[in-house]
């Protein structure tokens, strides 16, 4: 019997003589036995950019290492007291006084009596009295007694300075401020003597792990792509593209978890969870945390004239009147900035100087601020972290428009060296001994890929860091919030 060829498989295209396209010569199958192959691209097209939010605490702080799981430190109390929520015992009129003081813990940080308790007036102390009551009156007096103990206390008693005696009325409340004291020839000294009053404040490090696997067999197909990553490296990856990728989460994650973290309130379900023993149960004061537990926060909106800045500017005076500060600001934020700053300008509603001078046909028109000086000077610069739609940006709900950060350092008592120290605002402490050193750990097990650690048929690249985020001197940031 005759053989004969086959109908099938038949010929998948017509070359033409020419280069000429025609539907016959068009490759639609993109199989490597065709016999003409399409132009690929190679190279992986960043759609996003760059796609990392991490950066913030490279730029404004500083990382050390730690030796333990709790991380100590105290911070200075005030120099002086202002006491505002003062008892007047006495009527109107009256050349002596008694006043009962209520605010004890009112302002915190302040400076409290040694050995004593109580308040931080001492006999022989000059005061000014006025009261919290608009137009209602102020004094000048000198203490003549203070009890610490007993059942008003405590209190202390004043002779009025000025011979129409006391001007506010019997039990108004007053503020007292102390502002010298005078004693006469021949006397003993200050009865009592002060405490510097400082607070203690801390926190503990976290445990974060992340980890990257990918089996022995699809380690044995390679597929190479050409990228250009977010840390600056180029070339051509293979199946470590994923392990890269989770690196460089891994690192942004470093970063978020010091802004975001809380520590678990006792009794919440993170804190008595047991239904998993290996996540944690403790949690860290983050950045966030801090500044909303011991900072200032602006909130409801975006501060949009000079006017809202000023009020800014009045607490800042109140606080450590850091002369340079940074505003970590998102899209809107600085949008607004730059508005407020324009609207300065004679020329601004018409949209024409803003400031340069020469201006021609010629030159593009800057409509951005880098920073401003009203008080104080305030640098401004946009944080990605809070655009980042896979991130803080756009949500309906606790949204950050910006942060405010103090520039510089700080002196603070490191209970550990056992001495004062420099240290920036913002720095993170990481776990760290001779031996052992947990800023940023990465180890591979597995069998492939070169690792022989057990019997698993798969390479895993570990990633492990500890670490906590120190915030020094809170009541010197300010947090923006929607």
């Amino acid at each position: 019997m005759a053989g004969s060829v086959q109908v099938t498989p038949g010929f998948q295209l017509q070359p033409s003589a020419e280069q000429t396209p025609l539907a016959t010569n068009y490759i639609t199958n993109f199989d490597f036995l065709n016999q003409y192959l399409p132009d690929t691209y190679e190279k992986e097209f960043e759609r996003y950019g760059n796609r990392t939010v991490s950066s913030f605490l490279r730029m404004v702080g500083a990382e050390m290492p730690s030796n333990s799981d709790l991380i100590k430190w105290v911070e200075q109390g005030r120099l002086h007291t202002k006491y505002t929520n003062v008892n007047a015992d006495s009527a109107a009129a009256a050349n002596t006084a008694t006043f009962t003081v209520n605010d004890l813990l009112v302002p915190t940080g302040s400076v409290t009596t040694g050995g004593t308790g109580g308040i931080a007036i001492r006999t022989g102390q000059t005061v000014f009295i006025t009261s919290n009551t608009v137009g209602a009156g102020s004094n000048k007096a000198i203490v003549t007694d203070v009890r610490y103990t007993g059942v008003n206390s405590p209190e202390f008693d004043v002779a009025y300075y000025e011979g129409t005696g006391q001007a506010f009325a019997l039990n108004d409340t007053v503020t007292v401020m102390i502002y010298g004291s005078e004693f006469r020839k021949g006397t003993n000294g200050m009865v009592e003597s002060l405490e510097a009053d400082s607070e203690i404040f801390e926190t503990s490090p976290i445990i974060l792990k992340d980890k990257y696997a990918v089996n022995g067999s699809d380690m044995a197909q390679i597929g190479w792509v050409e990228v250009t990553t977010e840390n600056g490296a180029t070339g051509y990856l293979w199946y470590l593209k994923s392990e890269h990728e989770t690196r460089l989460r891994f690192d942004d994650y470093l970063e978020t978890s010091m802004l975001e973290a809380v520590p678990a309130a006792a009794g919440s379900g993170a804190a008595t969870q047991a239904v998993n023993t290996t996540v944690g149960n403790k949690g860290t004061e983050g950045i966030f945390y801090t500044i909303n537990d011991r900072g200032n926060v602006w909130s409801g909106g975006i501060p949009t004239a000079l006017a809202d800045f000023d009020s800014i500017i009045s607490r800042l005076d109140k606080q450590g009147a850091i002369e340079e500060n940074v505003i970590f600001v998102n899209r809107d934020f600085g949008f607004a900035i730059d508005d407020m700053l324009a609207a300065q300008n004679s020329y601004g509603a018409g949209g024409t100087s803003y400031g340069l001078f020469d201006n021609d046909e010629q030159m593009a028109l800057n409509l951005g601020f880098t920073g401003f000086r009203r008080g104080y000077d305030f640098y401004k610069s946009d944080w990605k972290y809070l655009n980042d739609p896979t991130m803080r940006g756009g949500l309906t709900n606790g949204g950050i428009n910006g942060m405010m950060v103090p520039a510089g350092s700080t002196t603070v008592y490191d209970q550990v060296l056992g001495k004062n120290a420099k240290r920036p605002f913002l720095h993170v402490r990481y776990r760290a001994s001779e031996t052992e050193d947990r800023r940023y750990k990465t180890w591979i097990t597995g069998s492939a890929g070169g690792a022989m650690t057990s019997d698993l048929d798969a390479m895993e690249v570990n990633y492990l860091s500890e670490r906590a985020v120190c915030t020094m001197g809170a009541n010197n940031f300010f947090l923006f919030e929607d």
